[in-house]
């Protein structure tokens, strides 16, 4: 990744609308909005997910925008979840861009008095368009980096 010096205020728009579309997301995750987070999407995406970062393979690939809607639903089977964004870097080329963003997804687990927290490290490697004036994301690979479950939490 490059790091510009100087930017146009046409990119520095188009760099705050990416991060809004990531920010987006997460706050779609957190809040079960699948239907929200799927319209984060073109309608030909191509998502996969990484359970071990390390993996030359993704786990799960799903394309197209409808295909997204069960992974999606899935977080329902939590309690709760929290997605902090963290560094991003972006490349914008016209109305293509290149980018990976950081995360750390807390996701909490009740089963009657047991609670049970996974914390996972994620990075997200994507590739967005800009379409009709809106950037959407035409790629998402989700990096899992490390995960820690704990028991019994507060």
């Amino acid at each position: 990744m490059t790091f510009p010096t100087s930017i146009s205020p046409e990119e520095a728009s188009d760099r705050l609308a990416i991060r809004q579309l990531i920010d987006a997301y997460a706050h779609c995750a957190d809040r079960r909005d699948a239907k929200g987070q799927m319209a984060l999407f073109t309608t030909d995406t191509v998502f996969e997910v990484f359970m071990d970062s390390r993996s030359a393979e993704p786990k799960q690939t799903l394309r197209g925008r409808d295909a997204l809607d069960p992974v999606f639903e899935n977080l329902n089977t939590y309690q709760a979840t929290t997605h902090f964004n963290g560094q991003s870097a972006v490349e914008i080329e016209g109305n293509t861009a290149k980018g990976e963003s950081y995360c750390i997804a807390h996701h909490l687990t009740v089963d009657g008095e047991k609670r049970t927290l996974m914390v996972a490290s994620i990075r997200y490697l994507d590739t967005f368009t800009k379409q009709n004036g809106a950037w959407l994301f035409a790629e998402r690979k989700l990096m899992v980096d490390w995960t820690d479950t704990r028991g019994s939490v507060a």
